[in-house]
Protein backbone atom coordinates (compact mmCIF):
# COMPACT_ATOMS: atom_id res chain seq x y z
CA UNK A 1 0.00 0.00 0.00
CA UNK A 2 2.68 2.64 0.69
CA UNK A 3 4.92 1.67 -2.29
CA UNK A 4 1.19 2.69 -4.08
CA UNK A 5 0.17 5.55 -2.36
CA UNK A 6 3.35 6.87 -0.67
CA UNK A 7 4.01 8.32 2.68
CA UNK A 8 0.62 9.51 3.82
CA UNK A 9 -2.69 7.39 2.69
CA UNK A 10 -6.47 7.11 3.75
CA UNK A 11 -7.38 3.18 4.93
CA UNK A 12 -9.54 1.92 6.90
CA UNK A 13 -9.84 0.11 10.07
CA UNK A 14 -13.08 -0.96 11.97
CA UNK A 15 -15.16 0.95 9.66
CA UNK A 16 -13.54 4.10 10.20
CA UNK A 17 -10.88 6.29 8.89
CA UNK A 18 -6.84 5.85 9.65
CA UNK A 19 -4.73 7.78 7.88
CA UNK A 20 -1.15 5.92 7.42
CA UNK A 21 2.09 8.02 8.08
CA UNK A 22 5.56 6.95 7.23
CA UNK A 23 9.17 8.92 6.74
CA UNK A 24 10.98 11.03 9.18
CA UNK A 25 9.72 14.39 8.68
CA UNK A 26 6.08 13.28 8.77
CA UNK A 27 6.68 11.09 11.73
CA UNK A 28 8.71 14.04 13.75
CA UNK A 29 5.42 16.36 12.73
CA UNK A 30 3.19 13.24 14.60
CA UNK A 31 5.61 13.45 17.60
CA UNK A 32 6.43 16.63 18.33
CA UNK A 33 2.50 17.78 18.18
CA UNK A 34 1.71 15.38 21.47
CA UNK A 35 -0.80 17.84 22.97
CA UNK A 36 -1.43 20.16 20.62
CA UNK A 37 -2.01 18.21 17.32
CA UNK A 38 -2.69 15.03 17.93
CA UNK A 39 -3.08 12.98 21.35
CA UNK A 40 -2.45 9.69 22.19
CA UNK A 41 -4.59 6.93 21.68
CA UNK A 42 -6.12 3.58 23.49
CA UNK A 43 -8.53 1.06 22.79
CA UNK A 44 -11.16 1.55 25.48
CA UNK A 45 -10.68 -2.22 26.64
CA UNK A 46 -6.77 -0.73 27.53
CA UNK A 47 -7.74 2.00 29.58
CA UNK A 48 -10.61 -0.36 31.42
CA UNK A 49 -7.92 -2.99 32.26
CA UNK A 50 -5.06 -0.95 32.92
CA UNK A 51 -6.79 2.00 34.69
CA UNK A 52 -7.00 5.91 34.85
CA UNK A 53 -3.76 6.58 36.66
CA UNK A 54 -1.52 5.47 34.38
CA UNK A 55 1.18 7.46 32.41
CA UNK A 56 -0.21 5.20 29.45
CA UNK A 57 -3.93 7.22 29.72
CA UNK A 58 -3.01 10.39 30.61
CA UNK A 59 -2.60 13.75 28.72
CA UNK A 60 -1.71 17.25 28.96
CA UNK A 61 -0.91 18.63 32.10
CA UNK A 62 -1.51 15.35 34.34
CA UNK A 63 0.74 13.52 32.00
CA UNK A 64 3.50 15.62 32.17
CA UNK A 65 3.46 15.67 35.84
CA UNK A 66 3.35 11.64 36.05
CA UNK A 67 6.18 11.74 33.79
CA UNK A 68 7.96 14.03 35.89
CA UNK A 69 7.34 11.55 38.87
CA UNK A 70 8.04 8.34 37.08
CA UNK A 71 11.61 10.03 35.39
CA UNK A 72 13.05 9.20 38.71
CA UNK A 73 12.43 5.68 38.35
CA UNK A 74 14.47 5.49 35.53
CA UNK A 75 17.22 8.51 36.63
CA UNK A 76 20.75 7.36 36.36
CA UNK A 77 21.22 6.77 40.25
CA UNK A 78 18.25 4.36 40.03
CA UNK A 79 19.72 2.32 36.98
CA UNK A 80 22.96 2.10 39.27
CA UNK A 81 21.00 0.13 41.54
CA UNK A 82 19.19 -2.51 39.51
CA UNK A 83 21.98 -3.36 37.11
CA UNK A 84 23.96 -5.86 39.53
CA UNK A 85 20.45 -7.40 40.00
CA UNK A 86 19.58 -7.74 36.84
CA UNK A 87 22.88 -9.41 35.82
CA UNK A 88 22.17 -11.83 38.33
CA UNK A 89 18.92 -12.71 37.05
CA UNK A 90 20.21 -12.46 33.48
CA UNK A 91 22.83 -15.39 34.57
CA UNK A 92 21.03 -17.00 36.24
CA UNK A 93 18.05 -17.62 33.37
CA UNK A 94 20.30 -18.01 30.70
CA UNK A 95 22.39 -21.28 32.44
CA UNK A 96 19.02 -22.99 32.95
CA UNK A 97 18.37 -22.30 29.16
CA UNK A 98 21.86 -23.93 28.92
CA UNK A 99 20.71 -26.49 31.36
CA UNK A 100 17.95 -27.56 29.38
CA UNK A 101 18.18 -30.78 27.52
CA UNK A 102 16.21 -29.56 23.93
CA UNK A 103 15.18 -26.79 22.88
CA UNK A 104 13.58 -23.74 24.31
CA UNK A 105 11.23 -21.52 22.90
CA UNK A 106 13.04 -18.35 23.23
CA UNK A 107 10.32 -15.85 23.02
CA UNK A 108 8.75 -17.67 25.64
CA UNK A 109 11.92 -17.57 28.00
CA UNK A 110 12.79 -14.23 27.28
CA UNK A 111 9.23 -13.04 28.51
CA UNK A 112 10.03 -14.91 31.94
CA UNK A 113 13.38 -12.97 32.06
CA UNK A 114 12.29 -9.85 31.60
CA UNK A 115 9.10 -10.54 33.48
CA UNK A 116 11.54 -11.68 36.95
CA UNK A 117 13.37 -8.47 36.05
CA UNK A 118 10.71 -6.30 36.43
CA UNK A 119 8.44 -8.16 39.37
CA UNK A 120 11.47 -8.76 41.55
CA UNK A 121 14.09 -5.79 40.49
CA UNK A 122 12.03 -3.11 39.58
CA UNK A 123 9.11 -3.53 42.02
CA UNK A 124 10.65 -5.44 44.68
CA UNK A 125 8.59 -7.96 44.81
CA UNK A 126 9.51 -11.08 47.78
CA UNK A 127 8.41 -14.46 45.39
CA UNK A 128 8.78 -18.15 46.00
CA UNK A 129 8.77 -19.95 42.32
CA UNK A 130 5.47 -21.19 42.62
CA UNK A 131 4.55 -17.57 43.05
CA UNK A 132 6.37 -16.13 40.51
CA UNK A 133 4.97 -18.81 37.75
CA UNK A 134 1.36 -18.07 38.95
CA UNK A 135 1.90 -14.30 38.90
CA UNK A 136 3.49 -14.10 35.51
CA UNK A 137 0.33 -16.73 33.95
CA UNK A 138 -1.98 -14.18 35.23
CA UNK A 139 -0.23 -10.85 34.03
CA UNK A 140 -0.05 -12.68 30.59
CA UNK A 141 -3.80 -13.16 30.78
CA UNK A 142 -4.22 -9.53 31.48
CA UNK A 143 -2.07 -8.22 28.69
CA UNK A 144 -3.15 -10.91 25.61
CA UNK A 145 -6.92 -9.33 26.10
CA UNK A 146 -5.86 -5.24 26.88
CA UNK A 147 -6.60 -5.21 23.31
CA UNK A 148 -10.46 -7.03 23.38
CA UNK A 149 -13.46 -5.63 22.42
CA UNK A 150 -14.65 -3.23 24.97
CA UNK A 151 -17.70 -6.17 25.95
CA UNK A 152 -18.01 -6.74 29.31
CA UNK A 153 -19.99 -10.05 29.47
CA UNK A 154 -19.14 -13.52 30.89
CA UNK A 155 -15.94 -15.11 29.07
CA UNK A 156 -15.40 -12.08 26.85
CA UNK A 157 -11.53 -10.74 26.50
CA UNK A 158 -12.10 -7.43 28.34
CA UNK A 159 -13.69 -9.73 31.74
CA UNK A 160 -11.01 -11.60 31.50
CA UNK A 161 -8.89 -8.99 31.85
CA UNK A 162 -10.85 -7.25 34.29
CA UNK A 163 -10.39 -10.72 36.46
CA UNK A 164 -6.64 -10.89 35.97
CA UNK A 165 -6.40 -6.87 36.75
CA UNK A 166 -8.15 -7.67 39.74
CA UNK A 167 -6.45 -10.82 41.09
CA UNK A 168 -2.82 -8.98 40.69
CA UNK A 169 -4.18 -5.52 42.25
CA UNK A 170 -4.89 -7.69 45.32
CA UNK A 171 -1.58 -9.20 45.26
CA UNK A 172 0.54 -6.22 44.60
CA UNK A 173 -2.23 -4.55 47.53
CA UNK A 174 -0.32 -6.73 49.73
CA UNK A 175 2.92 -6.23 48.31
CA UNK A 176 3.06 -2.68 48.83
CA UNK A 177 1.21 -2.16 52.31
CA UNK A 178 4.45 -4.92 53.60
CA UNK A 179 6.66 -2.06 51.55
CA UNK A 180 5.06 0.75 53.55
CA UNK A 181 5.68 -0.68 56.85
CA UNK A 182 8.87 -2.05 56.39
CA UNK A 183 11.96 0.45 56.27
CA UNK A 184 14.49 -0.71 53.22
CA UNK A 185 18.03 0.31 52.96
CA UNK A 186 18.72 2.98 49.96
CA UNK A 187 20.98 0.14 48.52
CA UNK A 188 17.26 -2.47 48.01
CA UNK A 189 15.95 1.08 46.55
CA UNK A 190 13.59 -0.34 44.10
CA UNK A 191 11.21 1.70 41.01
CA UNK A 192 7.82 1.80 43.89
CA UNK A 193 10.47 3.69 46.12
CA UNK A 194 11.49 5.55 43.57
CA UNK A 195 7.67 6.83 42.83
CA UNK A 196 7.10 6.74 46.22
CA UNK A 197 9.65 9.25 47.13
CA UNK A 198 9.40 11.39 43.49
CA UNK A 199 5.57 11.49 44.15
CA UNK A 200 6.33 13.98 47.27
CA UNK A 201 9.24 15.77 46.37
CA UNK A 202 6.86 16.99 43.75
CA UNK A 203 3.86 17.40 46.44
CA UNK A 204 2.01 14.44 45.74
CA UNK A 205 1.12 11.40 47.74
CA UNK A 206 -0.27 8.67 45.37
CA UNK A 207 -3.31 6.38 47.09
CA UNK A 208 -3.03 2.84 46.83
CA UNK A 209 -4.99 2.85 44.04
CA UNK A 210 -2.66 4.92 42.07
CA UNK A 211 0.00 2.56 43.01
CA UNK A 212 -0.99 -0.80 42.25
CA UNK A 213 -2.07 0.59 38.73
CA UNK A 214 1.72 2.28 38.42
CA UNK A 215 3.04 -0.96 39.12
CA UNK A 216 0.81 -2.85 36.90
CA UNK A 217 1.91 -0.29 34.08
CA UNK A 218 5.50 -0.35 34.94
CA UNK A 219 5.53 -4.44 34.38
CA UNK A 220 3.23 -3.90 31.09
CA UNK A 221 5.88 -1.22 29.94
CA UNK A 222 8.98 -3.68 30.92
CA UNK A 223 7.41 -7.10 29.43
CA UNK A 224 6.49 -7.65 26.17
CA UNK A 225 8.94 -4.78 24.57
CA UNK A 226 12.00 -6.56 25.78
CA UNK A 227 11.43 -9.45 25.72
CA UNK A 228 10.39 -9.43 22.01
CA UNK A 229 13.77 -7.07 21.62
CA UNK A 230 15.98 -9.51 23.50
CA UNK A 231 14.46 -12.50 21.56
CA UNK A 232 15.59 -10.00 18.04
CA UNK A 233 19.13 -9.69 19.54
CA UNK A 234 19.42 -13.59 19.56
CA UNK A 235 17.84 -14.08 16.74
CA UNK A 236 19.80 -11.47 14.70
CA UNK A 237 23.25 -12.24 16.51
CA UNK A 238 22.74 -16.29 15.36
CA UNK A 239 22.49 -15.19 11.55
CA UNK A 240 25.40 -12.64 12.35
CA UNK A 241 28.30 -14.55 14.00
CA UNK A 242 30.25 -11.66 12.91
CA UNK A 243 29.11 -9.94 15.16
CA UNK A 244 29.23 -12.04 17.49
CA UNK A 245 33.04 -12.47 17.52
CA UNK A 246 33.57 -8.49 17.22
CA UNK A 247 31.70 -8.33 20.66
CA UNK A 248 34.11 -10.48 22.34
CA UNK A 249 37.12 -8.70 20.78
CA UNK A 250 35.75 -5.32 22.16
CA UNK A 251 35.06 -7.29 25.67
CA UNK A 252 38.55 -8.63 25.40
CA UNK A 253 39.79 -4.99 24.23
CA UNK A 254 38.03 -3.67 27.73
CA UNK A 255 39.32 -6.90 29.95
CA UNK A 256 35.53 -8.06 30.58
CA UNK A 257 36.21 -11.50 28.41
CA UNK A 258 38.66 -14.10 29.44
CA UNK A 259 41.35 -14.80 26.94
CA UNK A 260 43.63 -17.57 28.53
CA UNK A 261 42.25 -21.60 29.46
CA UNK A 262 42.93 -21.04 33.47
CA UNK A 263 39.91 -17.81 33.30
CA UNK A 264 36.49 -19.61 33.49
CA UNK A 265 33.97 -18.59 30.65
CA UNK A 266 32.34 -15.64 32.03
CA UNK A 267 32.95 -11.85 32.36
CA UNK A 268 35.30 -11.33 34.63
CA UNK A 269 33.63 -8.60 37.19
CA UNK A 270 31.02 -8.89 39.62
CA UNK A 271 29.05 -6.49 38.27
CA UNK A 272 29.27 -4.11 35.30
CA UNK A 273 28.00 -0.48 36.25
CA UNK A 274 26.91 1.96 33.10
CA UNK A 275 30.25 3.71 32.73
CA UNK A 276 31.71 0.35 31.29
CA UNK A 277 28.54 -0.21 29.63
CA UNK A 278 28.92 2.95 27.53
CA UNK A 279 32.08 2.48 26.56
CA UNK A 280 31.07 -0.63 24.47
CA UNK A 281 30.49 1.13 21.55
CA UNK A 282 30.26 -1.50 19.11
CA UNK A 283 27.73 -3.48 21.18
CA UNK A 284 25.44 -0.53 21.79
CA UNK A 285 25.67 -0.19 17.82
CA UNK A 286 24.73 -3.76 17.64
CA UNK A 287 21.68 -3.34 20.47
CA UNK A 288 20.74 -0.23 18.00
CA UNK A 289 20.71 -2.04 14.73
CA UNK A 290 18.64 -5.11 16.13
CA UNK A 291 16.21 -2.11 17.28
CA UNK A 292 16.32 -0.72 13.93
CA UNK A 293 15.80 -3.71 12.01
CA UNK A 294 13.34 -5.85 14.40
CA UNK A 295 11.71 -3.07 16.45
CA UNK A 296 9.45 -4.24 18.91
CA UNK A 297 6.49 -1.77 18.39
CA UNK A 298 5.73 -1.56 14.80
CA UNK A 299 3.86 1.74 14.84
CA UNK A 300 1.49 4.05 17.47
CA UNK A 301 -2.01 5.71 17.29
CA UNK A 302 -2.56 8.91 17.85
CA UNK A 303 -6.04 11.05 17.11
CA UNK A 304 -6.07 14.49 15.86
CA UNK A 305 -7.03 17.30 18.12
CA UNK A 306 -7.43 19.94 15.56
CA UNK A 307 -7.03 19.86 12.05
CA UNK A 308 -3.78 19.89 10.23
CA UNK A 309 -1.26 19.42 6.92
CA UNK A 310 0.48 16.76 6.94
CA UNK A 311 2.81 15.90 3.47
CA UNK A 312 0.23 18.36 1.40
CA UNK A 313 -2.80 16.56 2.69
CA UNK A 314 -5.34 17.75 5.36
CA UNK A 315 -5.92 15.51 8.28
CA UNK A 316 -9.24 16.14 9.44
CA UNK A 317 -9.88 16.78 13.37
CA UNK A 318 -10.82 13.55 15.04
CA UNK A 319 -9.26 11.45 12.72
CA UNK A 320 -6.75 8.39 13.57
CA UNK A 321 -3.42 8.73 12.52
CA UNK A 322 -1.45 5.44 12.30
CA UNK A 323 2.65 6.28 11.92
CA UNK A 324 4.84 3.12 11.24
CA UNK A 325 8.22 2.90 13.01
CA UNK A 326 8.84 -0.23 10.90
CA UNK A 327 8.22 1.10 7.83
CA UNK A 328 10.29 4.47 8.08
CA UNK A 329 13.38 2.42 9.31
CA UNK A 330 13.25 0.50 6.27
CA UNK A 331 12.83 2.83 3.63
CA UNK A 332 15.46 5.86 5.04
CA UNK A 333 17.25 7.30 2.64
CA UNK A 334 20.14 8.25 5.20
CA UNK A 335 21.87 5.22 5.25
CA UNK A 336 24.85 4.70 3.32
CA UNK A 337 24.23 0.72 3.50
CA UNK A 338 20.77 -0.57 2.63
CA UNK A 339 18.21 -0.41 5.08
CA UNK A 340 17.38 -4.23 4.50
CA UNK A 341 20.74 -5.31 5.25
CA UNK A 342 21.78 -5.96 8.99
CA UNK A 343 24.96 -3.31 9.67
CA UNK A 344 25.88 -2.16 13.35
CA UNK A 345 28.34 -0.12 12.13
CA UNK A 346 26.03 2.21 10.19
CA UNK A 347 25.43 3.40 13.72
CA UNK A 348 29.23 4.27 14.11
CA UNK A 349 30.51 7.94 15.03
CA UNK A 350 31.80 7.96 11.45
CA UNK A 351 28.63 7.44 9.40
CA UNK A 352 26.58 10.56 9.47
CA UNK A 353 23.39 8.31 10.26
CA UNK A 354 24.17 7.64 13.32
CA UNK A 355 23.29 11.60 14.29
CA UNK A 356 19.90 11.26 12.07
CA UNK A 357 16.52 12.16 14.15
CA UNK A 358 12.89 10.20 13.50
CA UNK A 359 14.57 8.11 10.78
CA UNK A 360 15.34 5.77 13.94
CA UNK A 361 12.25 5.59 16.35
CA UNK A 362 12.51 2.25 17.87
CA UNK A 363 11.41 4.06 21.08
CA UNK A 364 9.00 6.38 19.76
CA UNK A 365 9.72 10.41 20.18
CA UNK A 366 8.73 13.76 21.44
CA UNK A 367 7.05 13.87 25.08
CA UNK A 368 5.62 10.05 24.55
CA UNK A 369 9.06 8.50 23.93
CA UNK A 370 9.84 5.62 26.05
CA UNK A 371 10.56 6.09 29.37
CA UNK A 372 12.61 3.11 30.09
CA UNK A 373 14.56 3.17 27.05
CA UNK A 374 18.01 3.56 28.48
CA UNK A 375 17.16 0.81 31.42
CA UNK A 376 15.73 -1.53 27.79
CA UNK A 377 19.32 -0.88 26.09
CA UNK A 378 21.30 -2.19 29.24
CA UNK A 379 18.81 -5.33 30.08
CA UNK A 380 19.93 -5.87 26.65
CA UNK A 381 23.27 -5.13 26.54
CA UNK A 382 24.08 -7.73 29.69
CA UNK A 383 21.95 -10.55 27.78
CA UNK A 384 24.21 -10.31 24.82
CA UNK A 385 27.73 -10.17 27.36
CA UNK A 386 26.38 -12.94 28.88
CA UNK A 387 25.15 -14.76 25.56
CA UNK A 388 28.95 -13.95 24.04
CA UNK A 389 31.11 -14.97 27.19
CA UNK A 390 28.93 -18.12 28.39
CA UNK A 391 26.95 -19.95 25.86
CA UNK A 392 26.36 -20.77 21.72
CA UNK A 393 22.98 -21.66 20.56
CA UNK A 394 22.12 -23.01 17.61
CA UNK A 395 18.60 -23.40 15.25
CA UNK A 396 16.11 -26.37 16.54
CA UNK A 397 13.95 -25.68 13.34
CA UNK A 398 14.87 -26.40 9.51
CA UNK A 399 14.58 -22.99 8.62
CA UNK A 400 14.49 -19.70 10.63
CA UNK A 401 10.58 -18.17 11.68
CA UNK A 402 8.84 -15.70 10.23
CA UNK A 403 8.29 -12.38 12.40
CA UNK A 404 4.55 -11.82 13.51
CA UNK A 405 4.36 -7.77 13.51
CA UNK A 406 1.50 -6.82 15.03
CA UNK A 407 0.83 -6.00 17.84
CA UNK A 408 4.26 -6.88 19.07
CA UNK A 409 6.77 -7.97 16.95
CA UNK A 410 8.13 -11.81 17.73
CA UNK A 411 9.03 -15.21 15.99
CA UNK A 412 5.29 -17.12 14.60
CA UNK A 413 7.12 -20.19 16.34
CA UNK A 414 8.67 -18.42 19.42
CA UNK A 415 12.10 -19.51 18.04
CA UNK A 416 13.32 -22.57 18.94
CA UNK A 417 16.57 -23.11 19.96
CA UNK A 418 19.36 -25.09 21.46
CA UNK A 419 22.02 -23.42 24.17
CA UNK A 420 24.89 -25.13 25.32
CA UNK A 421 27.47 -23.71 27.92
CA UNK A 422 30.33 -22.66 26.24
CA UNK A 423 33.49 -24.09 27.49
CA UNK A 424 36.60 -22.04 28.96
CA UNK A 425 38.82 -21.24 25.54
CA UNK A 426 36.05 -21.99 23.21
CA UNK A 427 34.53 -18.48 22.19
CA UNK A 428 35.18 -19.14 18.62
CA UNK A 429 32.83 -21.66 18.25
CA UNK A 430 29.14 -20.21 18.78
Amino acid sequence: RREQYGNVFKTHLLGRPVVRVTGAENIRKILLGEHTLVSAQWPQSTQIILGSHTLLGSIGDLHRQRRKILARVFCRAALESYLPRIQKVVSWELRGWCMEPGSIAVYSSAKTLTFRIAAQILLGLRLEEKQFKDLAKTFEQLVENLFSLPLNIPFSGLRKGIKARDTLHEFMEKAIQEKLQRTNSEDDSDALDFIINSAKEHGKEFTMQELKESAIELIFAAFFTTASASTSLILLLLKHPSAIERIRQELMSHELYPQCQCCPAGPCPDTLPLEKLSRLRYLDCVIKEVLRVLPPVSGGYRTALQTFELDGYQIPKGWSVMYSIRDTHETAAVYQSPPGGFDPDRFGAARPEAASRFHYIPFGGGARSCIGKELAQAILKLLAIELVTTARWELATPAYPAMQTVPIVHPVDGLQLYFHRLQPNRGSEA
